[in-house]
């Protein structure tokens, strides 16, 4: 079994699951994004986001294969990049620090190291960008499918809460904090990822 990972680029953004590539939760703002639902054109704007990320940015995803099969991705941004990031109750991200958009490991690959591997890649990018943090909007009521990460989750593999809140609190994992973190904390990330699927028909409202 063979397995790697890749940034996410325009030739592989079709490789993410269906409901992921066509959902622009985080990409444009609450408004935009209904329009382009009403549209039906969220694919397009997908990849227009991925693409000016990428001139503008560098790379904003991983994508993990097995065995040339895609198995999962994650999704990363600085704030100023995403839109929606505005729109939380808890925001603004702090601007040292990078969004954890979302997430996820196929369940047919969990168990696999994927997520591990995917945040181990992840960091050592950010890190050599000079990215100091990753922060990302919880979800405290979580109980299905939906765009955000269970801030449960996040607080088990080391996140710290910045700003609660009850429903949306914003928490955040300082890559240099401590020399144990890749051990320590990547393994729960790879828990996390694997344990959530993603519905863009659930948003927060």
């Amino acid at each position: 079994m063979s397995r790697r990972t890749v940034s996410v680029t325009l030739d592989n953004l079709g490789d993410l699951p269906g409901t992921c590539r066509r959902c622009v939760f985080w990409e444009l703002d609450p408004i935009a994004a209904q329009r382009a639902r009403e549209a039906g054109d969220t694919a397009l704007e997908k990849e227009a986001w991925v693409s000016a990320t990428l001139l503008e940015w560098g790379s904003c995803g991983r994508l993990a294969y097995v065995d040339a099969v895609p198995a999962g991705f994650v999704l990363f941004a600085p704030p100023a990049y995403v839109p929606r990031s505005v729109a939380f109750p808890t925001s603004p991200v702090s601007a040292d620090a990078v969004l954890l958009m979302t997430g996820h490991v196929l369940p047919e690959f969990g168990g696999r190291g994927l997520g591990r591997m995917l945040v181990q890649h992840v960091a050592r990018d950010l890190m050599r960008r000079g990215i100091r943090a990753i922060e990302a909007f919880g979800d405290a009521q979580w109980s299905g499918p939906n765009c955000l990460l269970p801030s449960a989750h996040l607080l088990a593999v080391g996140f710290k809460t910045v700003r609660p809140h009850p429903r949306y609190p914003r928490l955040r994992l300082d890559l240099r904090s401590t020399v144990t973190w890749r051990e320590d904390v990547e393994y729960a990330l790879e828990r996390l990822l694997g344990s959530i699927s993603f519905d863009p028909a659930l948003r927060p409202a």
